[in-house]
């Protein structure tokens, strides 16, 4: 395995916009102790928005704190787990933070994700406690003898609305599908109630970069998605990276569009733990659908803004564009799928900003690539050049070691500060995917003579619905579970709205009859709603390997061909 690489062997640092260096010296500070210095420095300035209601970085602290001692009360140790199953709400933010700080771990979960998804992972997380919506509450009750989850923190979209929302809300939420009745259960609290009761006084406790600060979940459904450990190290020297890869933006000067999920790392790191280390507000979309995104613009004026690019299609196809102020971004980074390039140009176009592509992935917290965002060539199509301390090698797809040249096809492997521990509880998968120091990303792509990459194929078959990995194997598992199917095959289909779309190709057994609709309604029980197929084919036979593997690459050749007619 070849190990350290020349600067011969770095074109992309010809590449690199003025003023992004090529290594960093990196602060040890933990994301808590980020937050402690952000409130001294910019106590009033906004830190989080929601539907208009504001909260200064000086009241953050004071919940983080009052909620770090409430779960050190509910008996949450350092290196205990904890799970939020939240959408981007005030509570997701503060939660997360609270948990970091004493020295707990964060179980991220999203709120899409059927019973059986979050039992395996509240489960393989070990998870003590649970903080979520009422909307979710009764299913989570009902769900906790299964989980070692003793209290529930229930919080509900009400909990923080401006004046005449606040006051409207409880007249029309339940009607709309807004909240919900918890039923009476022990060990069940309002997270308003935890807030108000504890003084902000939590245990001091000292974090080390090499402690795991979170379980984040790649993958689906039972016994599939992996724990991704990422350490307190992780997580800050990646937006220590994102800073220096940025020096354009000022700190405590930034209004961040927080619309990608937080449960997600992408999310996380780009939007809600790099707003915190700059002092930016974070205006928080909780369904980042194109109406919401386009109030959420019009009204709070973000200056940048992270998203995938079905919400970038969603909000240029939608008529409220037209009446929307967008000349407030100034910078847009784009991530999880190809963004096309007339979406890129009309974008700009309509904004005035810049849209910079990246790569990244659970494993790398997440973000290894990015395109230059000022002074530098930004390249159509490429996911950009590998960012401060971050090396990336193109090797041959059999043996995984030798260089490929310039511009020829290989797997994309990775080397950097950012890059997990490992799977918990998963020694061999670590070490299928972690070989001396670089990971194995699993992605076909290319790097051309400056440097840049390009992703070209999945080696893995992973397919990315509006911006959500979803793994075929998953899919294939739930419809093997049907007792009219002999053999199930899903692969990603183009999908305009979503990017990829999921298609399920199913044998039925011996004198058996069924129906897309059927099949589908059968998915709806065990998988999130983006998992679900929306076309269905009936086969006598699928393609088989001599060893009778299902050649899952041959019915999306086929399929791809089919669609090009």
């Amino acid at each position: 395995m070849a190990g350290a690489i020349s600067n011969r062997e770095k074109p992309w640092l010809k590449s690199y916009q003025k003023g992004v260096p090529e290594k960093i010296n990196y602060e040890e500070i933990c994301m808590p102790e980020i937050l402690e210095r952000t409130v001294s420095k910019f106590p009033d300035n906004i830190a989080l928005i929601f539907q208009g209601y504001q909260v200064s970085y000086s009241q953050m602290k004071d919940m983080v704190d009052r909620f770090a001692t409430c779960l050190t009360d509910f008996g949450v140790k350092k290196g205990d787990s904890v799970a939020l199953l939240l959408p981007n709400v005030i509570p997701c933010v503060v939660a997360y933070y609270a948990i970091l700080k004493i020295g707990a771990i964060n179980v991220m979960n999203n709120p899409l994700y059927s019973d059986p998804e979050l039992e395996h992972q509240f489960n393989d997380s070990g998870s003590k406690v649970l903080i979520t919506l009422d909307l979710l509450g009764n299913r989570m009750i009902d769900l906790r003898p299964k989980t070692k989850i003793k209290q529930i923190v229930i919080t509900s979209i009400g909990d923080y609305l401006p004046f005449p929302k606040s006051l409207l809300f409880p007249l029309v939420a339940k009607k709309k599908k807004l909240a919900a009745d918890v039923k009476a259960a022990p060990d069940v609290y309002k997270w308003k109630d935890c807030i108000a009761k504890y003084q902000p006084n939590p245990p001091k406790v000292k974090n080390s970069f090499s402690d795991v600060a979170m379980y984040q979940y790649t993958g689906g459904t039972t016994g599939v998605s992996k724990g991704v450990e990422l350490t307190h190290g992780n997580l800050s020297k990646q937006v220590q990276q994102l800073a220096a890869w940025f020096p354009s933006f000022d700190a405590g000067a930034e209004r961040m569009l927080g619309a990608l999920p937080y449960f997600h790392v992408f999310g996380m790191s780009t939007c809600m733990n790099f707003s915190v280390s700059m002092g930016w507000a974070q205006i928080l979309v909780p369904k980042p659908q194109p109406e919401p995104l386009l109030e959420a613009i019009n009204k709070f004026k973000p200056t940048f803004a992270p998203l995938v690019p079905t919400m970038y299609i969603g909000m240029l196809s939608h008529p409220d564009i037209k009446k929307t102020d967008m000349s407030s971004i100034k910078g847009a980074f784009s991530g999880s799928a190809p963004l096309p390039v007339e979406v890129i140009s009309e974008f700009e176009k309509i904004t005035g900003s810049v849209i910079v592509e990246g790569f990244g992935m659970t494993e790398t917290c997440p973000v290894t690539h990015i395109n230059p965002f000022a002074g530098g060539a930004r390249k159509v199509g490429s996911v950009g050049l590998p960012i401060s301390d971050t090396l990336a090698r193109i090797v041959d797809l059999e043996n995984g070691i030798d260089d490929m040249p310039i511009g020829e096809r290989g797997e994309l492997i990775v080397q950097g500060p950012q890059i997990m521990r490992g799977y918990k509880g998963k020694p061999e998968e670590t070490a299928n995917t972690l070989k001396d120091g670089w990971i194995y990303t699993g992605d076909i792509a290319t790097m051309d003579e400056d440097g840049y990459f390009y992703i070209v194929d999945r080696k893995k078959d992973m397919i990315i619905s509006g911006g959500y990995n979803v793994y075929p194997r998953d899919i294939d598992e739930v419809y093997y579970t049907h007792p009219k199917v002999q053999e199930a095959c899903s692969i990603g289909v183009p999908d305009a709205k979503r990017g990829e779309a999921v298609k399920i190709f199913i044998v039925l057994k011996e004198g058996e009859t069924s129906t897309q609709e059927e099949m589908i309604e059968f998915g709806k029980g065990s998988l999130a709603v983006y998992k679900l197929p929306t076309e269905v084919e009936f086969r006598q036979e699928l393609p088989k390997t001599n060893v009778g593997k299902i050649l899952r690459k041959e019915l999306r050749a086929e399929e791809l061909k089919k669609r090009k007619k």
